[in-house]
């Protein structure tokens, strides 16, 4: 089922910068399946349903998002899920079968096995082995949450509202991560209006440091002059850069200021606010 853009190997790196981690090694992990699976995936060209239901649930990262790269102009506000992990895991595999077709069946109003066999173009037969084997269909899932806007939570578990508030206007949530001694945390969402800028930002990330916080444009990677979210050496900061001849760029932080090639750092975004607090 066709409902997720770009290569697998994009989509693993956005599910890595979901969960924090820099590895498939380490996003394997923190799904919870063999570290063989995720290599999988990507020689296959193909991310299982499954591992959006349960990245989206575990880190409260937009689901449209994780599958096309893109945010949506009204996000939908999850609730927070109360168990992650493995144990997060366990529950969404639990509620496959007949409990989650009845919810997909629910959220697209259909009374009819057929009619949702018509609208995903596949057979009752195999409707009926996911009853039968209590199967959890992670891409349905995913689509019919794309599709009709309920609840991944309540989807995915039969936990929480069917559907959530959704922000209409400008003002829209997106993700928040802490910046500690170079290292990533997500810290949740922050809503905001970003009207106010005078681009549009196509993948906005608010980071937070001490006193100082930026807003970033996660889909920019081609480094050019000004503040960017650099990795070096799998340690990240916010740094201002200079292009040099023989792509070399001077790169500046309050810590440290170095010159090196363009390609010995990690582009995580372009800086497109910086907010300092002077008290």
């Amino acid at each position: 089922m066709d409902f997720s853009e770009g290569t697998a190997l994009e989509i693993v790196e956005r599910l890595c910068s979901a969960y924090g981690v820099t590895t498939q090694k380490a996003l394997a992990e923190s799904i919870g399946v063999p570290a063989a699976n995720v290599s999988n995936w990507v020689q296959r060209d193909s991310v299982p349903g499954s591992a959006f239901v349960k990245c989206a649930l575990d880190t409260g990262s937009d689901l449209y998002w994780l599958t096309t790269g893109k945010f949506a102009n009204a996000s939908l506000k999850e609730m927070s899920v109360s168990v992650q992990g493995k144990a997060l895991y366990d529950e969404i595999m639990s509620n496959g079968g007949k409990p989650v077709l009845r919810r997909i069946m629910e959220a697209y109003g259909f009374t009819l096995q057929k009619q949702l066999c018509d609208l995903l173009d596949i057979s009752s037969g195999t409707v009926s082995t996911w009853v039968r084997r209590g199967y959890f269909p992670g891409d349905v899932v995913v689509a019919c949450a794309l599709d009709t806007g309920v609840s991944l939570q309540w989807l995915a578990t039969g936990k929480g509202l069917q559907h959530q508030d959704i922000m209409i206007s400008n003002n829209f949530y997106i993700p928040r991560k802490k910046l500690i001694a170079g290292v990533l945390e997500d810290s949740g969402t922050w809503n905001i209006d970003l009207s106010f800028l005078p681009h549009k930002i196509i993948e906005p990330v608010f980071i937070v440091s001490n006193a100082i916080s930026w807003v970033i444009d996660a889909s920019v990677n081609e480094i050019s002059n000004g503040r960017w979210l650099l990795g070096v050496d799998d340690k990240y900061d916010i740094y201002d850069v200079a292009l040099l001849p023989g792509r070399k760029i001077t790169v500046t932080s309050k810590a440290s200021a170095f010159t090196c090639g363009a390609d010995e750092v990690k582009v995580s975004g372009k800086v497109v606010l910086t907010m300092q607090d002077d008290f």
